[in-house]
């Protein structure tokens, strides 16, 4: 009886093309034209914030809460506390999944972000904002991004504070938060 050696690379082409073909059919592409998976948490709604982020409306029974409380210091700031209700702050590095109950918050102050919160803490400075009253929001966000809302509208909360004395410094005053890797407003866009 003779042997013939066959070639074993035929054999493997054949496999890899399989794989590659099985593998695909999950890609984007694999489904046809521009079509979304389902979301795993609510629906995406057509309002957007005005950084163009969507809604992400829930029911009300199982939606986030959030009231922001804010106290002056002893030195002339303000300690800033969030009190949450059904949710749970991700910490940094989180995947841009929506998951029920879970985000950050954005604070702003006077419609100027000052922070983006993976905690319910945050201390603005003494002689940051001058004479009067501001507004204090914090709204809070899912990690893909989207803003969490119910009946149409964002879940957030605002404060009041009122400040007297000294004019702040071009130095003291509130920047905007910088958009960088790490927060809802690097790279990857929703």
């Amino acid at each position: 009886m003779t042997w013939t050696r066959r070639p074993i690379i035929p054999a493997l082409a054949v496999c890899v093309v399989v794989l590659a073909g099985s593998a695909g059919c999950d890609s984007p592409g694999g489904r046809g034209g521009g079509e979304v998976s389902a979301s795993p948490v609510g629906r995406l709604l057509d309002e957007r914030d005005e950084d163009g982020r969507p809604y992400r409306e829930v029911d009300e029974q199982d939606a986030p809460e959030v009231t922001v409380e804010v106290a002056p210091d002893g030195e002339g700031g303000w300690d800033v506390r969030l009190r949450v209700r059904n949710f749970r702050f991700s910490p940094d590095g989180t995947g841009r999944r929506a998951e029920a109950g879970r985000g950050l918050a954005r604070l702003e102050v006077n419609g100027r972000r000052v922070a983006v919160l993976r905690t319910p803490e945050y201390h603005l400075a003494a002689g940051a904002f001058p004479r009067g009253t501001h507004q204090v929001t914090a709204r809070l966000y899912a990690d893909d991004g989207s803003v969490w809302a119910v009946d149409g509208k964002p879940v957030e909360s605002t404060a009041d504070i009122t400040v007297s004395g000294q004019e702040p410094t071009p130095e003291q005053s509130v920047a905007p938060l910088a958009e960088g890797p790490g927060s809802p407003d690097g790279p990857v866009r929703a």
